[in-house]
């Protein structure tokens, strides 16, 4: 069997789409599932991040159990907007051989509507595995472009996330696949 590479974004993805997860206090995920669209409360004004791994989702919310996590919904995406956020994004912390200096990454940081960081990546016990998860955080105009023009439609998951958190079943889990980051941005955030 093979080993997953360290740092590796995997994600649910087709030709055109994929779909990012975000967990919500009920206010913001009732309607958003239900409109299709981000309700105002979601609020533009503040960087937002997004995670293609379903199961660090599940760390995160604790299966959707968190206060203001209680609901787990599925943002499903155009595709170059995704490739666009990760073209733009800065690691959220200087890296030795990813970054000319510290002085380089503060300049590009501050410059840059989006961040990633890479979190250990999550069994279905919940505990870490050894290689690496993706978050994305995505602020300005790009989240105004996530929940705009970048949306395709948001599903509901609070259902699975509460049937994965009884069963433990991985044939439950969102298909995730190695998702094909484009060369300059794999190189500028660290993807092995």
């Amino acid at each position: 069997m093979e080993e997953t590479p360290k740092r590796q974004v995997r994600a649910r993805y087709d030709e055109d789409t994929v779909t990012v997860y975000q967990a919500f206090r009920p206010e913001i995920a009732e309607p958003a599932a239900a409109d299709g669209r981000f309700p105002a409360a979601f609020g533009l004004g503040r960087m937002t991040w997004v995670k293609p791994s379903f199961r660090w989702l599940m760390h995160r919310s604790d299966w959707a159990r968190s206060e203001g996590q209680e609901r787990v919904l599925g943002v499903v995406i155009r595709r170059e907007g995704f490739d666009a956020a990760l073209e733009a994004a800065v690691l959220s912390s200087y890296e030795r051989g990813v970054h000319a200096s510290r002085a380089a990454w503060q300049r590009e940081l501050r410059r840059s509507e989006a961040r990633v960081q890479w979190d250990p990546e999550r069994g279905l016990d919940l505990r870490p595995l050894g290689h690496r998860s993706l978050q994305l955080g995505l602020g300005g105009a790009l989240v105004e472009r996530y929940a705009g023009e970048w949306l395709v439609r948001i599903e509901d998951l609070t259902p699975l996330a509460r049937a994965l958190h009884a069963t433990r079943d991985p044939a439950l889990l969102p298909p995730e696949r190695p998702y094909p980051v484009p060369s300059g941005a794999a190189a500028r955030l660290g993807v092995s």
